[in-house]
């Protein structure tokens, strides 16, 4: 299973996990999966069917141009990275 990073803006929603074990063949279907077990990830997460531009998704540390359509295996580690406000 891949491990998920859950980012600590985002852990109100998965009962303060940090990281989850989610098996996945696809971003896409990761993202669904995680919404179904934390309903409210996908609307932080997406903006209709793409990734908000204010997020970046990294895997095994490199940053995916691919968005939702990178194909993924059990040995991933998963990284969700919302934008830093501030000035």
């Amino acid at each position: 299973m891949a491990t998920v990073f859950i980012p600590a803006q985002w852990r109100d929603l998965t009962d303060q996990q940090s990281r989850v074990e989610i098996d996945a063949p696809s971003l896409r279907e990761l993202v669904d999966q995680l919404d179904r077990r934390f309903p409210g990830i996908h609307t932080r997460l997406c903006q209709g069917d793409a990734v908000r531009p204010s997020i970046q998704i990294s895997v095994d540390g490199i940053l995916t141009s691919r968005n939702l359509r990178t194909p993924l295996t059990s040995e991933n580690e998963v990284h969700f990275l919302p934008a830093i406000g501030g000035g």
